[in-house]
């Protein structure tokens, strides 16, 4: 048990970390491209969970939930005015509805707070609360995402 709560903290110390180097290039896609990298490895720990590769621990799907509520409450504010353009520019589709972008964010995080506030018990429950966040992140990606091949 005290492996896991040092895993715990580690992880959490980590996430600080990773925080503090986004907010340094705030607005740009490096910046983006980290926060969506965050939320995929927290979305990763619980899908391996949920399939069984990996033993159910609940602190571990406290992190995960709690990275992905926090990093969908900034993430909208990484698409400044004026970044809509470059190289590695976004959809302008965001720009054209920010509303619903911020909107979908919003969602996104309340229900990983949801989760949170009734934490699943077992691999099971893990697997549903994927499918909730995994349908607000695959609505979001279907809208603004530009495809690549």
């Amino acid at each position: 048990m005290r492996v896991r709560a040092i895993t715990a903290a580690v992880l959490i110390a980590g996430l600080g970390a990773v925080g503090v180097a986004i907010a340094a290039e705030e607005g740009t896609h490096d910046a983006r491209s980290a926060l969506m990298k965050k939320v995929g490895g927290a979305a990763g720990a619980m899908t391996a969970i949920a399939k069984g590769e990996k033993p159910y621990d609940a602190e571990a799907v406290k992190v995960a939930l709690t990275t992905i509520s926090e990093t969908a409450k900034v993430f909208p504010d990484q698409f400044k005015p004026g970044t809509e353009t470059g190289d590695k520019a976004a959809s302008p589709k965001i720009w054209e509805d920010h509303a619903d972008f911020k909107a979908r964010a919003d969602k996104l995080s309340a229900d990983a707070e949801k989760v949170l506030a009734q934490l699943p018990a077992d691999a099971a429950g893990v697997g549903g609360a994927l499918k909730t966040l995994g349908g607000n992140c695959g609505g979001c990606h279907e809208k603004y995402r530009i495809k690549t091949e």
